[in-house]
């Protein structure tokens, strides 16, 4: 039994914490938010009052913040000055690489090992224990942070040192935005062409098409395995946390010097989408836009 501080019940922290707890951990968990307090501890935790409350005695401390501002003043103010230095420190929010390079120096600096790590996977992945961990840490201590993440994990790999796994996540949601873009796009015009959507999904699924948002979260309702589509796109990945991390890409890709036209458009398009009061849904919905049917979604 392993003693866990885990900071940010969110969405996405409260599925993780309640696995840390249902693996058999002593978690203490803390969040602003008194109600998702009560979700963790209905779920196996033990609430916090503090963060320095939650890290005092913590063997390992993973957080999971809305954005690097939060990380940085969650580390560099209560955690740092809180925690024992023998705690291994695991950030699981996803932020820009700079905050995570900043806060992993400092960290190493006050003595502890320190990773970031954020995921990918949705809050239905998060619940599960499926998501997959993307890792910036020193190689070394690569071990004992796959054996922390493991109750939360489908897979977890080393991207590379402190900052890559960051850069992995951004790279990779860039990636999944502008294909689901593509997805949403191909099935509209199927639909103009008279082509049923379950045909298409079949072709598409076993052809050169074929992607993650095509054959694993498909845009389009009763269409492939049940995904957000099939609800309404209720929960899933929030159209506000994929332009947020769309605007991470393109603000790395501006500092880096790298041409992504791509994710310049699909993060204009998710920017309207949001802007229409819609950032709450699934990303996918966005093929309600493409279609010309936003009524459809109130």
């Amino acid at each position: 039994m392993t003693r866990i501080a885990f900071i940010g019940l969110g969405n996405m922290g409260g599925g993780m914490a309640a696995n840390q707890a249902r693996a058999g951990h002593t978690v203490r968990a803390f969040d602003l938010s008194a109600a998702a307090v009560e979700r963790a501890v209905a779920a196996g935790c033990q609430a916090a009052a503090s963060v320095s409350e939650a890290v005092a005695d913590a063997e390992v401390v993973i957080t999971m913040l809305p954005a690097g501002p939060h990380v940085r003043s969650v580390y560099g103010d209560q955690i740092l000055k809180s925690a024992p230095k023998s705690a291994l420190l695991i950030d699981c929010s996803t932020i820009d690489v700079e905050s995570a390079r900043v806060v992993a120096a400092q960290a190493a600096e006050a003595g502890f090992r320190f990773a970031d790590a954020p995921v990918s996977g949705g809050v239905m992945a998060a619940e599960a224990g499926s998501l997959a961990f993307m890792v910036g840490c020193a190689a070394v201590d690569f071990p004992i942070i796959e054996a922390a993440l493991d109750p939360m994990s489908r897979v977890t790999i080393h991207a590379g040192d402190h900052g890559a796994g960051q850069a992995a996540k951004i790279c990779n949601n860039m990636l999944l935005g502008v294909s689901m873009l593509g997805t949403c796009e191909a099935f509209v015009l199927a639909d103009k062409l008279g082509l049923a959507a379950d045909r298409f999904f079949e072709i598409a699924s076993k052809s050169s098409g074929q992607c993650w948002s095509v054959t694993s979260y498909c845009p389009v309702p009763g269409v492939g395995p049940q995904t957000p589509a099939d609800r309404h796109y209720e929960g899933g990945f929030a159209t506000a946390m994929m332009l947020k991390d769309l605007k991470l890409s393109q603000e790395a890709a501006a500092k880096a010097g790298a041409s992504t036209p791509m994710g310049a458009q699909a993060e204009a398009l998710y920017a309207l989408f949001d802007g229409n009061g819609f950032g709450g849904k699934d990303f996918s919905a966005i093929i309600e836009l493409l279609r010309g049917k936003l009524a459809q979604l109130t």
